[in-house]
């Protein structure tokens, strides 16, 4: 078995605070995890920190581009336990779509349609909670997400364990501790 992470944050921008406002949820944005130091997180978002209206298809840091402009974002990180395919499969769509990340783009009308149940999908664009149920759905984890998925559904996954909570330039990834006899 494998772990993957699934990390929920708000960063307080005006997008973030609108989506807050519309989901009732303390998360705005999800992003996915292939490794517990969160140095593989990709997601749909800003490409470049200050233009919020140039985004797409991230490889996101806690402690570079837009985690380290907004450096009071809060987050909760859960893990999941998933197979050896299931995870060679996330990283595979991934690394296919992060070669071609140019032709991908962020679903600005389907993030909004979310507000009212509606569901916008057009080819090559995606939204956050879109990417990361796309990866869930395509690699057959488990799952029961709506179709019309905000940030905070993936708590409901069946698995998923809490890691941490608080502010994402404080997290530190769980160290495994080592017994001698």
């Amino acid at each position: 078995m494998k772990e993957i992470y699934i990390v929920l944050t708000h960063t307080g921008t005006v997008l973030s605070k609108i989506v807050r406002a519309y989901t009732k949820k303390q998360f705005s944005h999800v992003s996915i995890a292939l490794d517990k130091d969160l140095q593989q997180m990709y997601s749909f978002g800003r490409l470049k920190p200050s233009n919020p209206f140039f985004a797409g298809l991230v490889h996101e840091y806690i402690h570079k581009g837009t985690f380290k402009r907004f450096y009071n974002t809060t987050t909760k990180i859960y893990s999941l336990e998933v197979t050896e395919e299931q995870y060679d499969k996330i990283k595979e769509i991934i690394d296919k779509m992060y070669e071609q990340k140019e032709k991908y783009k962020f679903n600005i009308l389907g993030l909004f349609a979310v507000a009212f149940n509606i569901k916008v999908r057009r080819e090559n664009t995606l939204y956050c909670a879109e990417f990361v149920k796309y990866l869930f759905d395509v690699s057959k984890i488990d799952n029961d997400l709506p179709e019309i998925i905000k940030p905070v559904d993936f708590e409901s996954v069946k698995g998923i364990k809490e890691v941490y909570k608080g502010l994402l330039r404080n997290y530190k990834a769980p160290r495994k501790i080592l017994t001698t006899i």
